[in-house]
């Protein structure tokens, strides 16, 4: 079924049903308006996705609202190129930032229970969210991730601080025949004018190589992601045993969404940049073909740049990844990455362009 999502965030977002912690545990679904009697809680089940009874939701929820969380920053160690990141808090500092920022996916987490209530098994077989990272959030900070829409829609999604703040808006949906708010913003791109760093870079063009990668439970990611599947158990905002157990509906421990964005990234593409320079994520779309992504499952990944842009302060560069399962030879997933690059990062970059 195929809706134009909401142009009023403010209005999509303004009557919650809340997921809301107990002190025995599980999250579960309170509403302003009572469930009927054949409704039932949703949410984690101790730490495993499952349902209580019943409906995903209560016919007339529009909007789902998860608890505040506070998550970790995982990517102090990080190095790109021999140099750190802007996960590193000197680096950042040197940015003008207030602190080393959490990487997005890290708050994709927070919208699995409210996606898993909205669509079941599903989500983790056709899913796909889609988001534009607004606010940077440093550890220590809460976060609050709400997704609004009838059911049978795109949802609309966002996270926010206490202060209200945004911190990343978008969609959620499950099959591939809705619009997302990446389709969006890539179809509104026009010529990006002269670029300085970028400029190596053409739409259309292809990783020279496919990658395999896995992630599994022990070993760590890389430069790019010094941690293993393990630790990010240990700290993730939403922990279920469906991602290190096969006591789950596929018979084999799945990936969280962030994950896969990981799993996607870890071995860096060999497209060329000018640097060494600073870059951040600014949008984010994971969306599962044929899903769910497995533990310790190896993936054929083949990269293509599709769009070009610029702003104020970045120039940045959107790049379309397939995960393609090395056994089955099925798209598994499809990660749609915005990355952009702190102009005043790079040395070369003309004084007169800053």
């Amino acid at each position: 079924m195929t809706t134009t999502p909401a142009t009023d965030e403010t209005a999509a977002f303004a009557t919650p049903i809340t997921l809301t912690t107990r002190a025995d545990g599980p999250a579960v679904v309170a509403s302003s308006r009572p469930a009927p009697p054949e409704q039932a809680s949703v949410g984690w089940v101790g730490s495993q996705i499952e349902l209580t009874g019943g409906s995903p939701v209560p016919p007339s929820a529009r909007l789902l609202s998860g608890p505040a969380r506070r998550p970790r920053q995982m990517l102090a160690e990080q190095s790109f190129g021999g140099h750190s990141s802007l996960h590193d808090d000197a680096t950042a500092g040197g940015l003008g930032l207030s602190g080393a920022p959490i990487e997005g996916p890290t708050h994709f987490s927070q919208f699995d229970p409210l996606a898993f209530a909205r669509w079941g098994d599903r989500w983790f077989e056709q899913g796909c969210i889609s988001a534009h990272f607004s606010t940077m959030v440093v550890e220590g900070e809460e976060v609050t991730a709400r997704l609004a829409g009838a059911p049978g829609t795109v949802a609309r999604i966002d996270a926010v601080k206490p202060d209200g703040a945004t911190v990343l808006t978008g969609t959620a949906s499950v099959g591939a025949a809705d619009p997302t708010e990446l389709d969006g913003r890539l179809a509104r791109l026009d010529d990006p004018g002269d670029l300085f760093i970028v400029d190596r870079l053409a739409v259309g063009q292809r990783s020279s190589a496919t990658v395999t990668a896995s992630v599994d439970m022990e070993t760590s990611n890389g430069e790019l992601y010094p941690f293993s599947l393990r630790q990010k158990l240990d700290a993730i905002t939403e922990p279920s045993d469906w991602y290190a157990s096969d006591d789950n509906p596929w018979g084999r421990a799945i990936l969280p969404f962030e994950m896969i964005s990981v799993l996607a990234q870890k071995t860096p593409a060999a497209f060329a940049l000018r640097g060494p320079a600073i870059g951040l994520f600014l949008d984010l779309e994971i969306r599962l073909d044929a899903g769910p992504v497995f533990v310790g499952q190896e993936y054929l990944i083949d990269r293509e740049v599709v769009g070009l842009s610029q702003s104020r302060r970045t120039e940045s560069f959107w790049v379309r990844s397939t995960l393609t399962d090395a056994t089955t030879g099925d798209l598994a997933a499809t990660v749609l990455l915005h990355s952009g690059v702190f102009k005043e990062s790079y040395a070369g970059y003309p004084a007169d362009r800053l």
